[in-house]
């Protein structure tokens, strides 16, 4: 389903690493073969994004084939010196992206700046560009590159695989208190799991707040932004961009 102020983008790099959270509290880093919601949310972030408005991912599309590569990595150890520990990489990744934004309903005081046309306009224009902030594919060391497209067009190595192809029970994302929309998550910080499933390479994201398995990890306040305050510039930021998209209607 597309919105109004649907974006869609590709994401590439050389290897990726969109860890299970149980292995990356050990030394040895095992990825998922297929990105989360959280990294593509994340993305979204590094591209554009403002505590006036909450991204959520509908769909991602694998375009090239799933292949891991496990390389030996010293990290250093809590402790001091260095562990020798072994990292599982998807290699060669290309994605397609769909996703839209809603209005953070929790944040009543950002009101004013809730003007769709120019937020949609400067995503698109963060995209062309590549986004704001570097893209990283899960982590740190996996750079990647943003780059505009349709959503579907173009060959895939997936296009015409049969059936489904299940993940499981995965990891989805996490809910912190300033986007929460269950009354249960408000206040808290939650993780979210599902079941993944892959048909003709294109996954179809369920909703945070439809995730029916979640844990709360801890009780967590929201962080304050407003128009007085230096940590938000609120309606001044982009004055230049916001002008340029008029001229774009």
């Amino acid at each position: 389903m597309k919105y109004r102020n649907t974006v869609e983008f590709q994401v590439e790099g050389a290897d990726a690493l969109f860890a299970d959270p149980i292995t990356r509290v050990g030394g040895e880093k095992c990825s998922y073969h297929i990105p989360t919601y959280e990294a593509l949310k994340g993305i979204l972030h590094s591209i554009y994004w403002k505590p006036t408005l909450i991204w959520v991912i509908d769909a991602v599309r694998v375009l090239n084939p799933i292949q891991t590569e496990t390389e030996g990595r010293k990290p250093i150890n809590y402790n001091g010196g260095n562990d020798l520990s072994y990292y599982t990489y998807l290699k060669e990744v290309k994605y397609q992206v769909r996703a839209h934004f809603e209005w953070n309903e929790n944040r009543p005081e950002l009101t004013n700046d809730r003007n769709e046309n120019k937020h949609h306009n400067i995503a698109k224009r963060m995209i062309e560009r590549g986004g704001r902030r570097d893209v990283f594919l899960g982590v740190r060391e996996c750079q990647g590159y943003v780059s505009t497209c349709v959503f579907g067009e173009g060959k895939g190595y997936y296009d015409d695989v049969p059936g489904e192809i299940g993940y499981g029970f995965m990891y989805h994302g996490i809910t912190y208190a300033d986007e929460a929309v269950c009354e249960e998550d408000k206040g808290k910080m939650t993780a979210r799991f599902w079941y993944p499933v892959m048909k003709q390479g294109v996954i179809e994201f369920v909703r945070p707040e439809e995730c029916a398995e979640k844990r709360h990890l801890k009780e967590m306040e929201m962080k304050s932004f407003g128009e007085d305050m230096h940590n938000f510039t609120g309606l001044k930021e982009f004055e230049g961009e916001e002008g340029a998209c008029e001229l774009d209607k």
